[in-house]
């Protein structure tokens, strides 16, 4: 059940408030929640409940802001978008034009575009790097130059799960500054305007306002599974490969990054300073579906860079890492349309649920955050798929 449901939905959405609601009263929501939509600019649906950490019994409020995973890389991406579109880099240019360091052991050819793509075949790194060597972008620019391939750059796509962050911010260059100041300085001063929300790398005074995130339990992984069985098939993906597969590499360095029954490192304070755009966002439904309703009004990058992202570089064969379909390009994730199984929704979704989805041509953005991390991913995530499902019912 939900005691604390707060927010709006504009009368033409009604059913997603019905379904956000019934999320928690059918128990799929044991934490705390938020969505959001826009709707050609505006904000049409603004709805949080639940609980920012229910083992203290507080309550999740306008303010509470939660990590969201993977739908972070959606950030990154625009943010490679806005200096491509204002002319500072090319998607085709080769990274070593601007850090010429990065060409050794066969890396020469790799482009922007496979970085983004997830065809650098720089999935998983040899070297190990520790939560204070991270901390040091220098350090990681050498773990990065000193890299061999994981396999030959632009032949094949697999996901980048970590090192997408850190590859995607020393492409900034040599000297040339903070990824807040290069990347993200455009989108920072179009933010504060707007007063729009989201940190990669939060100050610690305000940290307290971050909720607190929770495994799902077995019967809450039982439930998933046997609601949709494309669950079981991806864990069996994941977790039954050797140990010297290309996946438990991914998933071994750094081995400070624990999502474990017992063990959620995504709850430390220090992870939340931290600038990595693969995975640390910290932010509110509302301002993240903000950031791409912007995208589609043309106030972030020109409409030419825009038609660039609504069709999937990589549509068809396995993914590298995850051995399965994954739809991307650009930095960005591709999930069908529910409605419309010709079109495609443009976004990223991250661990746990978290998400964050445009419909381009009808100029509609979802963006759903939850601290009751769930065992799917993007459309395996049943709390998303029947909110996202039930903002196309309404239109």
């Amino acid at each position: 059940m939900i005691d604390n449901l707060a927010g709006f939905a504009h009368p033409q959405f009604a059913k997603v408030e019905k379904v956000f609601k019934k999320n928690f009263h059918d128990g799929w929501e044991r934490e705390g929640a938020a969505i959001a939509v826009y709707y050609k600019g505006e904000l049409v649906v603004d709805l949080q409940g639940g609980y920012s950490d229910a083992s203290a019994l507080r309550k999740w409020d306008s303010n509470t802001r939660t990590v969201v995973f993977s739908a972070t890389k959606a950030v990154g991406a625009l943010c490679v978008a806005m200096l491509v579109d204002r002319g500072y880099v090319s998607y085709d240019d080769r990274v070593t034009s601007f850090w010429p360091e990065f060409g050794k052991n066969g890396k020469e050819n790799i482009t922007v575009d496979w970085v983004m793509s997830h065809r650098a075949g720089l999935a998983a790194f040899d070297m190990p790097i520790s939560k204070e060597q991270a901390m040091n972008p220098e350090y990681v620019a050498q773990v990065i130059e000193n890299q061999t391939p994981n396999w030959e750059p632009g032949s094949k796509s697999g996901y980048h799960a970590l090192t997408y962050g850190w590859l995607v911010d020393q492409l900034r260059g040599s000297g040339r500054g903070s990824w807040y100041v290069i990347f993200c300085g455009p989108i920072v001063d179009q933010c504060i305007i707007l007063g729009i929300d989201f940190h990669i790398g939060l100050p610690p005074h305000e940290e307290h306002t971050v909720s607190r995130l929770s495994m799902p339990g077995y019967l809450h992984q039982m439930k998933e599974i046997i609601y949709d069985p494309r669950i079981l098939i991806m864990l069996g993906i994941l977790n039954l490969r050797p140990p010297s597969s290309l996946s438990w590499k991914v998933r071994r360095n750094p081995d400070w990054f624990k999502l474990e029954p017992n063990m959620n490192t995504f709850n430390d304070p220090e992870l939340h300073r931290m600038e990595q755009v693969a995975a640390l966002g910290i932010t509110k439904a509302r301002d993240m579906g903000k950031i791409f309703a912007l995208l589609l009004q043309g106030k972030l990058v020109s409409q030419e860079i825009v038609e660039l992202f609504k069709s999937p570089q990589i549509s068809s064969g396995l993914d590298e890492v995850v051995l399965a379909p994954m739809a991307k390009g650009h930095g960005f994730f591709y999930e069908r349309h529910p409605t419309d199984s010709d079109r495609w929704l443009v976004g990223h979704p991250g661990y746990g649920g978290s998400s964050v989805m445009m419909d381009m041509d009808r100029e509609v953005v979802v963006s759903y955050v939850s601290n009751g991390l769930k065992t799917g991913m993007g459309e395996l995530t049943r709390t998303y798929r029947l909110l996202r499902d039930a903002v196309f019912d309404c239109m």
